[in-house]
């Protein structure tokens, strides 16, 4: 039984010797790894430059009291628009009025006078010319001409202020713009001491200051010279673009001596009334004519000790690591300054799967949407 048994594992042993030298138990090569490939592309990308700014109305005016009474009803309503010349506040008229109507009386009388006047002094010229009358009288008519003459005039500059004081009774919006809210409610007492009543701000077009250092300045300058002014945009809270372009207008005339920089002013027509004085927003400089270069989707690169590198696949299917020097983001694509031709093929998706000189399965990654 024993020797059955030997016998029977020595034709196994055999067998087994067989098969590994048949190749029958042999492993099969595991598959070249699949990865995604994308032409490296030749795309138009323009130079940014991004600052922090805020955006500043136009034209920005308190509103206040320029006489004392009671606050009448409020003609608007917080947050409205307003045109120029529009009522907003109105201060009890009825005290100006009075005032007003008095002078007018003052200066009806004081006209009266000067009526008399002129006619005691007309009928001391004429007896003064035919030797009925005497020069003191006459003299004494003119002086009392001349006097009602001065009180007249005075009168009438009275009334006239009884007029402006009646007139600051209606407090009027001297732009076109949207008022805020109301910090004085009807039926309090107001004057010129009382601060601001309300605050008026023109909010199309609007100003978009930012500082820009010395040497930005100075190589923004240069290039200018040699090419047309940068493009003006906007990136706003939420990181959407903001999609009105603005213009240069004004650089200012000094420079800060803590920062080393100067205000340098956009200005935006604002026509959706998106921007609002004092929003804190970022400016972005770009050059007017694009340069084409080589950029790859920004998951392509992969950064180490060494710095940036990416894969390439060779016509033979064989990916070798390629050391690059990159510049800047723009809509998810990668501008490569150094180490990439265009059409190289680089894979996109994979990565973590090879390694320098391994030959990979490559596919054509799929087109994404242009942003």
């Amino acid at each position: 039984m024993i020797e059955q048994r030997s016998t029977l594992a020595a034709l196994v042993a055999a067998c087994m010797v067989t098969a590994f030298a048949t190749g029958g138990f042999a492993q099969q090569a595991a598959p070249p790894p699949a990865v995604l490939v994308q032409p490296a592309e030749l795309t138009p990308v323009a130079e940014q430059a991004e600052f922090i700014g805020r955006a500043a109305a136009v034209d920005k005016v308190e509103l206040r009291a320029r006489v004392k009474g009671f606050l009448g009803p409020r003609k608007f309503s917080d947050g409205d628009l307003v045109k120029k010349d529009q009522v907003v506040f109105t201060i009890e008229p009825e005290t100006y009025q009075a005032t007003v109507d008095q002078k007018m009386a003052q200066r009806d009388s004081a006209q009266a006078a000067l009526t008399n006047a002129d006619l005691q002094l007309q009928r001391a010229t004429e007896l003064l010319r035919s030797n009925t009358g005497t020069k003191q009288t006459y003299d004494q008519r003119l002086s009392e001409q001349l006097q009602a003459k001065a009180n007249l005039e005075d009168a009438k500059a009275q009334l006239r202020d009884a007029e402006i004081q009646l007139s600051y009774t209606e407090i009027k919006s001297p732009i076109d713009g949207r008022i805020g809210r109301a910090s004085v409610s009807p039926g309090n007492l107001v004057s010129p001491d009382s601060g601001v009543l309300a605050t008026v701000v023109s909010e199309s077009p609007i100003r978009v200051l930012f500082p820009v250092t010395q040497r930005e300045l100075l190589e923004a300058k240069r290039d200018a010279q040699i090419g047309d002014p940068p493009q003006v945009r906007l990136k706003l809270a939420d990181g959407s673009i903001y999609q009105e372009k603005g213009k240069l207008d004004f650089i200012d005339i000094t420079v800060d001596p803590k920062t080393d920089g100067q205000i340098v002013r956009a200005t935006f027509d604002n026509k959706d009334n998106l921007l609002t004085d004092g929003q804190t927003i970022r400016v972005i400089l770009e050059e007017s004519k694009p340069q084409k270069v080589v950029t790859v989707p920004q998951q392509a690169v992969a950064l180490d000790q060494s710095g940036p590198y990416l894969f390439v696949v060779d016509d033979k299917n064989v990916v070798h690591l390629r050391r690059v020097k990159t510049g800047i983001v723009r809509s998810g694509q990668l501008v490569v300054t150094e180490g990439l031709k265009e059409g190289e093929k680089v894979v996109v998706q994979g990565q973590q799967r090879i390694r320098d000189g391994m030959t990979v399965a490559p596919n054509p990654a799929p087109a994404q949407p242009k942003q």
